[in-house]
């Protein structure tokens, strides 16, 4: 069985600021926003896509070969069957299809899932 993901919008960065800016047929879906102070972002880790990263299936937590290896599904690493993400966010501020978010661990140019 093959599932096929489809991004409603995009991680941007700056310096000082981190967006999500959906695609503008999706602002309909952010009725209510207004009310949240938080939401749960589900995003894609698109840069490591390949089949060695998502046949790991131990890794040192962070990286740090100082960790005790551990199962990717016990840990928040990049290296996964999958690739999702899932982050929580605050949210300062909304205006159309641009939501402003305190921080994400994505990099910039993310692809958001929902």
């Amino acid at each position: 069985m093959n599932f096929v993901l489809h991004p409603i919008g995009w991680i941007r960065k700056t310096k000082t600021t981190t967006r999500i800016v959906l695609y503008k047929k999706y602002q309909p879906g952010l009725m209510g926003f207004e009310e949240l102070s938080e939401i749960w972002v589900l995003w894609w880790f698109h840069r490591n896509d390949n089949p060695r990263t998502r046949s790991t299936l131990r890794v040192h937590p962070k990286g740090d070969p100082a960790n005790p290896l551990r199962g990717v599904f016990a840990t928040r690493a990049p290296m996964r069957p999958n690739l999702l993400a899932l982050s929580r966010c605050k949210i300062p501020s909304i205006k159309n299809n641009i939501i402003t978010i305190d921080e994400i661990d994505a990099l910039p140019d993310t692809p958001v899932l929902d």
